[in-house]
């Protein structure tokens, strides 16, 4: 596997993070660098994490993250996603500013499930995975911080239209998940 295909797969695996942390910067009147690296490193991480134990537990475990990790994600993005519609037809309502690791952590597994699969097949294709995921972790990482700025541009001006469609965006990406672990897609 080229350095060009491990940095496509590392695109493409974080642009569940991406979305979320576009989310995450709407939540906020100002992103600071401290909102940018929370999701950066909570996302980043995970996306590390996830296909590093993919790599050394996929035999054991592949058949039940397959089997329940779609549903996991789908149900995970569908309530936090129903919550961002919800409230964005609120009228004062509260921004859910929330960056604490209960916050974070239901989020930074629902989109880092699928790494957990890639971390399986790179040890099918005996990939060098400490490389490997640290390439994935450390572009989910830049491209999630860059999500929270680029949510908090739109942010007062744009809030509610935009956290209905940022939580609309959340569930199709668990619909598609699903779909996707159920073989549909």
């Amino acid at each position: 596997m080229t350095l060009f295909d491990l940095i496509l797969i590392a695109i493409s695996l974080s642009m569940d993070a991406f979305a979320v942390s576009i989310c995450k910067g709407l939540s906020v009147h100002k992103a600071s660098f401290a909102h940018a690296m929370t999701c950066g490193l909570w996302f980043g991480g995970f996306q590390f994490l996830m296909p590093t134990l993919g790599f050394f537990l996929g035999d054991r475990f592949a058949v039940v993250l397959t089997n329940f990790g779609p549903w996991v994600a789908f149900v995970l993005l569908a309530i936090i996603g129903v919550n961002m519609v919800r409230e964005s037809f609120g009228g004062d309502e509260k921004l859910d500013d929330d960056y604490s690791a209960k916050a974070m952590l239901p989020l930074a597994v629902a989109t880092s499930i699928d790494a957990f699969a890639v971390g399986v097949s790179f040890a099918a294709m005996q990939v060098d995975i400490l490389p490997a995921a640290g390439l994935i972790g450390v572009i989910t990482c830049l491209l999630s911080a860059i999500g929270v700025k680029v949510g908090a541009m739109f942010g007062d001006k744009y809030r509610a239209p935009a956290e209905r469609i940022g939580g609309i965006v959340l569930i199709l990406i668990g619909i598609k998940t699903l779909l996707t672990g159920l073989g549909v897609l």
